[in-house]
């Protein structure tokens, strides 16, 4: 199957993107430390919990949403707003739900480590590896239901190794389900890095070892895993077969909101940044004469005054009322 590149309005799209995710998780740091100083409490503020930002991890996103429909079923992990912006859903509700107000996705229940919307078939989870099994049952389902519907997981490096994976990985393959597995191998779970938790780098091989096919984007590139998506969304969909797809990725800050990474060396996180997918996709745009410096710098403009708006919104927001803890739950 020969590899396809985005057209010109799909390049802009990533560009709007992958740049929302990024002033979105930027600014929200700064609310997030709102009445968290002199001493760092994660329940103060009016931002409560832990935050882990996908800064640096955008592409993973851009480059595979563009093959999917809008009732397939995405489901990512706690790290998780740029899938989440890139699958469509609603930026005020996102940052609603992150200070926990009514008008939030969940109404403010779930938080930041819980987005979920029915409407755009997405959800996340807060437990490592546990929105496979989730993937892989909605993927039964729609296979069932001879829909031509997929389901796509993200999980990231440190949940490959957890038995959810590979009973995920076993179910799909031994019932051809249309799932697509990405792994976004940022190469640190929490601290410790993949070299020294995982025995398998080869995804190719882990995936043979299933019965499934195996790809891998080496780069932290839109365009890369773009082509490699095409490849995997069309074996599920036109063909009920599994896949695994690992995307070499980078995070650009620690694992959450207030980690150190005394873990990581000045030079790996210099040479991540000194990486910036979207400072090297924004020259992409203009060295092709897609867009102009001038328009480049609108786009910009234009979400920093829409996260701006956002966060404006959910400030002025109502919380939920206190009884609505009760509910959604079982006895």
């Amino acid at each position: 199957m020969p590899d396809s590149k985005p057209d010109a309005q799909t390049m802009i799209w990533m560009y709007r993107m992958m740049l929302t995710n990024r002033i979105f998780e930027v600014k929200m740091q700064a609310v997030y430390m709102e009445g968290k100083s002199p001493k760092f409490d994660l329940a103060k503020g009016i931002f409560p919990g832990e935050y882990h930002i996908s800064a640096g991890q955008e592409p993973c996103a851009v480059g595979i949403e563009p093959h999917l429909l809008e009732d397939d079923w995405v489901g990512s992990t706690h790290r998780c707003h740029h899938v989440a912006f890139a699958h469509g859903l609603d930026g005020r509700a996102i940052t609603a739900e992150l200070l926990g107000k009514r008008t939030g996705l969940s109404g403010g229940l779930g938080g930041h480590m819980h987005l979920y919307d029915a409407k755009r078939r997405f959800s996340t989870t807060g437990i490592i590896g546990e929105g496979l099994p989730t993937a892989c049952g909605a993927a039964l389902a729609f296979k069932m239901q001879k829909s031509g519907r997929i389901a796509v997981a993200f999980t990231g490096d440190g949940a490959i190794n957890q038995g959810a994976f590979h009973e995920t990985v076993n179910l799909a393959s031994v019932w051809q389900l249309p799932l697509v597995i990405v792994i976004e191998n940022n190469q640190w779970a929490v601290s410790v890095p993949a070299a020294e938790s995982t025995s398998m780098h080869d995804s190719e091989s882990r995936a043979a070892a299933y019965g499934v096919a195996g790809f891998k984007a080496m780069n932290n590139d839109p365009e890369e895993i773009y082509a490699l998506a095409e490849q995997a969304v069309s074996l599920a969909r036109n063909e009920l077969k599994p896949s695994i797809l690992e995307i070499m990725t980078s995070r650009l800050e620690g694992h959450f909101m207030g980690d150190a990474q005394g873990y990581r060396s000045e030079e790996e996180i210099s040479a991540a940044k000194a990486n910036d997918p979207i400072d090297i996709h924004r020259l992409k745009l203009i060295d092709r004469s897609i867009l102009t410096v001038s328009e480049a710098d609108l786009i910009e403009e234009e979400v920093n005054a829409e996260v701006d708006q956002w966060i404006s919104d959910a400030r002025e927001a109502e919380y939920p009322e206190a009884e609505t803890v009760f509910r959604h739950v079982y006895a």
